[in-house]
């Protein structure tokens, strides 16, 4: 049984990795520390574990085997490379960190201290992903061209996100570095890394981080990608579109259904049946403690990006397309 401690409720997902940890066999909750002691204490009491004041304390745990982390996204170097130096596996909500230098030191600590590491990239293994990734292999869509990947939600001016998710500070972005993760590494397992981003962000309700947000990955063989975000779209439906010179896919124009044009089929569209899903990151992380495996791809996307990310805000900032090589 793998003995879990969890790092923080900051995260409006917390809750679900904790039904992940507390439904799969293998695993057991078994101590909780927050930033925020008094939410900590709450879910402690709600989940029948002991509540840690001090992360320290609770990581010399012996008998705990690995950590949970859904702490601010400012905290996630400080943390993980306590937990990783304490010799706990570490799960983690995306990102792993804002810049592409923290996420080298947690991993470097990673590796010294020999334990398993995941990222929580959901949409990575959901059917509709591996559908279309077999389509881009095949071939069928010739060169890809162009990929363009949107999802958005209301949240901001529904006012449903927590307050704290609009701080500059803990999370290092708004809309793009939360939602904006999910079209970002999918457009990234698309395409592939691209040479250099260009973003531009929006304040429609005026706080502190963006809203709205738009992020242009430029690739070598003039191919674009094209990753979309927002908190202020009450209709939009999550959407994957892929264009080459042979054919166009679609998916979730409005709904989870793909189709397909290629002048190497038919001609005319078709809808394609969608793969069942792969197992969640978490149980997949699970699997990896349990058989002393890696989960080298799921890591080489979530390193990449933080690397998007990191571009992306600065591109922002400094009003300029970014290299990848530029990053630190």
């Amino acid at each position: 049984m793998i003995r879990i401690g969890k790092i923080s409720y900051w995260h409006v997902h917390a809750d679900e990795y904790t039904q992940q940890a507390l439904g799969n066999p293998g695993t057991e909750l078994v101590a909780i520390w927050d930033e925020e002691s008094e939410r900590g204490q709450a879910k402690a009491a709600t989940y029948g574990v002991p509540y840690y004041e001090s992360l320290d304390e609770m990581l010399a745990r012996d008998d705990i085997d690995a950590v949970i982390v859904d702490a601010p996204t400012n905290l996630h170097h400080e943390v993980m490379l306590k937990a990783a130096r304490a010799g706990k596996h570490i799960f983690t909500e995306k990102v792993v960190a804002p810049t592409h230098r923290e996420v080298r030191d947690i991993l470097s600590a990673v590796k010294d201290a020999g334990v398993k590491f995941a990222v929580s990239l959901p949409r990575l293994y959901a059917g509709y992903t591996r559908t279309i990734a077999k389509v881009v292999e095949s071939g069928l869509l010739g060169q890809l061209t162009m990929a363009r990947v949107r999802l958005s939600h209301n949240g901001a001016i529904a006012d449903w996100l927590p307050p704290h998710f609009y701080s500059l500070e803990q999370c290092g972005g708004g809309a793009l570095i939360d939602l904006g993760c999910h079209p970002m590494y999918l457009v990234r397992l698309f395409l592939g890394l691209p040479e250099s981003v260009s973003a531009n962000f929006g304040y429609v309700t005026g706080k502190e981080v963006e809203d709205n947000a738009i992020s242009i990955l430029r690739y070598e063989n003039g191919a674009l990608g094209v990753v979309e975000a927002g908190f202020v779209n009450s209709h939009s439906p999550f959407s994957i579109e892929l264009h080459g010179t042979e054919g166009s896919l679609l998916f979730g124009f409005p709904n989870e259904e793909a189709v397909v044009r290629s002048n190497k089929g038919s001609g005319q569209w078709e809808r394609l049946e969608i793969d069942s899903s792969l197992p969640a990151a978490f149980d997949q992380w699970v699997s990896h403690i349990e058989q002393n495996t890696d989960a080298t791809d799921n890591v080489n996307l979530a390193v990449d990006l933080t690397r998007l990310m990191e571009a992306s805000v600065r591109s922002a900032s400094e009003g300029r397309p970014i290299r990848i090589d530029e990053l630190a």
